[in-house]
């Protein structure tokens, strides 16, 4: 469902999120090669940085016994250790026989706390009333301080625990969750009986702020949490999604948007035997039973509804283990009043003292004057076989304007070929095959081109009429007249200032490139371009240039507004070639991308990265080929008339079979060319847990 790229981002981000909440084992992460991705996913490191701090582990040999010792000895850079030492733990190990390591160096606190600042050493003296000593066994002395108070607030959470547990058997049996147990948020503050609690940690906090130190309030939270939990597991263990969560999920929605008595709107895709199958809107699957098609009597759903025909239906069953729904297009039912219907348990039921049951109707008695509204619309919508529109068969009009035509699409095309040159510039008009309240214009591009424009009518007196109002995507016209005069004829205005261009040259796609290769051959220095016809897409140019060794083309539009690149509409053509000459290649990131053209498609630039280079996810980049040497092969002649498409995204990705194209729609933006810089990867460094804030600024 995700692209690659996207998908890889996601586990990476996951990645990094999971070890910044239990950390990484220094010693054993450099010891075991299993081990070592770890370290790559570490806030402020990589792979790179993971590599040569194994690097620097297997030179000096032996073991990191103090986190300090990893700046000393120069494992790591001093950016790159502040930004990740809170996220590196010191645990015992085989290798470390009989070493005293520090009780907060398997902590997630910053040694800036505990060794800097000392702060974390000064609450463990004061919670024991010690009084600090000067002499040569104040190392010690620190040490012995902070190993009796985690001691003491570790017993202090198995009490709570048993506790906790006793009492829960002793209303509920055996069935108390572990998991679920969570001293920060269950235990109430005056529960806890440890050392730390003894201590007023905000006056504290209160008093370093005041001294001009910062703010540490945080801090000092965190530091009493590390002594009862030291690098303590966050993560909830996975539990198995029920029906309910699992629904939502997955068809995102929930009791509240989706339940019984709630009218929805959907598309037909199957009419079978026992009832019509219907896809609602957010892509969930409905059903709806042949006696609920209609009020009457109902042989077959053929008679009632088509395949691919817009339904309103009224929501009478939520089947979450099969993620579809039950629904009923008889009148009683969609009359039916939404407090009638049965409420779901999982939502609040309705309290008189506090629900307004007046307003509460007022409201429904509106939404019925609407919901009768659209009944009486789908009443005209549902007929029978005979005088239901079919889809595909054209709707003919009443029209006697003379470049009105009742014909097909190959027959005004081969009107307006047989013409000849006559016919440039003007336009027919057709009903649509597409849609029956939809025309279609031939418009005459140049002498063999023709652009099919597709125009919407709103506003129908009758089925045979033309529309009040006929659109063209964001432009409203009131008749054909207006539609030619307004929409038709500024394009031949923009048309004839393109093909008068001093940069346009009405040659075949590949003719212009080999010119552009040759001139660059002859001149290394210079930017050249031209601007020709895409010859397999009417109704659209082509500006192609080239920079170093590669042709690349930006494919514009002719609109009644000017000349459309991307998303932004040129009133002038020098406009853009302007706004092209300050930056050829920053158009594509805020306008449209530079597309490569076909014979550059297939070939990119050695852009000089390393092919043996490994991500975070330890996958191998793929090797980009080298610059083609060869003559450009010449491109296939189009055929004479070509096909009405628009133009096809760059690097060969085609809409998929059977979706048919949209007419008059500009090509949509190609995906970065191979020698554009590539993407950040990874999320950005989060800061370590623990860091303390930067200091104030004197």
């Amino acid at each position: 469902l995700l692209p690659k790229n996207r998908l890889l981002r996601q586990y990476e981000r996951v990645l990094c999120e999971a070890v910044a909440d239990v950390g990484v084992d220094i010693n054993c992460a450099c010891s075991y090669d299993h081990l070592l991705g770890s370290l790559s996913f570490v806030s402020g490191m990589g792979p790179r940085k993971a590599a040569n701090l194994k690097q620097n582990f297997a030179r000096l040999g032996g073991a990191i016994a103090k986190r300090i010792d990893i700046l000393k000895k120069r494992y790591l850079g001093p950016v790159v250790y502040n930004n990740a030492v809170a996220f590196l733990r010191i645990r015992e190990i085989e290798q470390l026989p009989n070493q005293d390591l520090h009780p907060l160096d398997n902590t997630r606190l910053h040694p800036d706390v505990y060794h800097r600042q000392v702060w974390a050493v000064k609450i463990a003296i004061d919670a024991l009333e010690r009084v600090e000593n000067n002499n040569k066994d104040e190392e010690n002395f620190k040490m012995e301080s902070l190993k009796i108070v985690m001691e003491n607030s570790k017993e202090e959470v198995e009490r709570l625990f048993n506790a906790t547990k006793m009492e829960w058997e002793q209303h509920y049996g055996p069935t108390f969750n572990v998991a679920g147990w969570d001293p920060r948020n269950n235990v109430p503050s005056h529960m806890w009986k440890d050392k730390v609690e003894e201590l007023d940690l905000d006056a504290f906090a209160r008093m370093i702020e005041n001294s001009g130190q910062g703010k540490w309030d945080s801090h000092l939270q965190m530091i009493k949490w590390e002594f009862r939990l030291p690098y303590e597991d966050p993560r909830k263990p996975m539990a198995p999604l029920n029906g309910d969560k699992l629904f939502r999920l997955i068809a995102g929605e929930s009791d509240s948007t989706l339940r019984k008595g709630i009218i929805r709107t959907g598309k037909v895709i199957k009419n079978g035997e026992y009832g019509s199958r219907v896809k609602l809107e957010g892509d969930i699957s409905a059903f709806i039973p042949l006696r609920y098609l209609a009020d009457k009597h109902v042989v077959s759903s053929d008679e009632i509804v088509n395949v691919g025909q817009v339904v309103t239906a009224v929501i009478t069953e939520v089947k979450k283990e099969h993620f579809t729904v039950d629904m009923s297009m008889r009148m009683e039912d969609i009359k039916k009043l939404p407090s009638t219907w049965e409420r779901p348990l999982s939502l609040l039921p309705l309290d008189e003292d506090y629900f307004d049951m007046g307003a509460a109707q007022r409201i429904e008695q509106e939404k019925q004057a609407k919901r009768d509204a659209l009944i009486d619309r789908q009443n005209e919508n549902v007929g029978t076989p005979s005088t239901r529109p079919k889809p595909g068969r054209q709707q003919r009009r009443a029209c006697a304007h003379p470049a009105f035509r009742n014909a097909k699409h190959n027959d005004v095309d081969r009107e307006l070929k047989e013409s000849g040159e006559i016919m440039v510039g003007e336009a027919l008009i057709r009903p649509s095959l597409t849609k029956t309240n939809n025309l279609a214009v031939h418009w005459v591009v140049k002498l063999g081109s023709i652009k099919l424009i597709e125009v919407q009518e709103c506003e129908k007196d009758t089925e045979a009429s033309i529309g009040k109002k006929l659109k063209v995507k964001e432009h409203e016209y009131g008749s054909i007249d207006e539609l030619l005069g307004r929409h038709i004829s500024p394009m031949n205005d923009h048309v004839e200032s393109l093909v008068n261009h001093r940069k346009f040259k009405d040659l075949p796609e590949d003719k212009i490139e080999e010119e552009l290769v040759e001139t660059k051959r002859r001149s290394p220095e210079g930017v050249f371009y031209h601007l020709c016809w895409m010859e397999g897409h009417p109704g659209y140019a082509s500006l192609r240039f080239i920079l170093s060794q590669s042709i690349k083309q930006y494919t514009i539009g002719i609109t009644p507004g000017g000349f459309s690149l991307g998303s932004k509409v040129y009133p002038k053509l020098d406009l853009l070639l302007n706004d092209f000459k300050k930056n050829p290649r920053g158009m594509t990131s805020s306008r449209s991308r530079i597309a490569s053209s076909s014979f550059t498609s297939r070939s990119t630039q050695h852009s000089g990265i390393d092919s043996n280079r490994q991500n975070r996810l330890g996958q191998a980049s793929r090797p980009r080929p080298p610059p083609p040497t060869s003559v450009v092969p010449p491109r296939p002649h189009p055929p004479p008339f070509p096909q009405n498409f628009p133009p096809p995204p760059p690097n060969g990705h085609l809409p998929p079979p059977g979706r048919p194209p949209n007419y008059g729609q500009p090509p949509p933006p190609p995906p970065p060319a191979y020698n554009m810089p590539p993407p950040p990867s990874g999320p950005p460094p989060r800061p370590p847990y623990g860091a303390p804030p930067r200091p104030p600024a004197y």
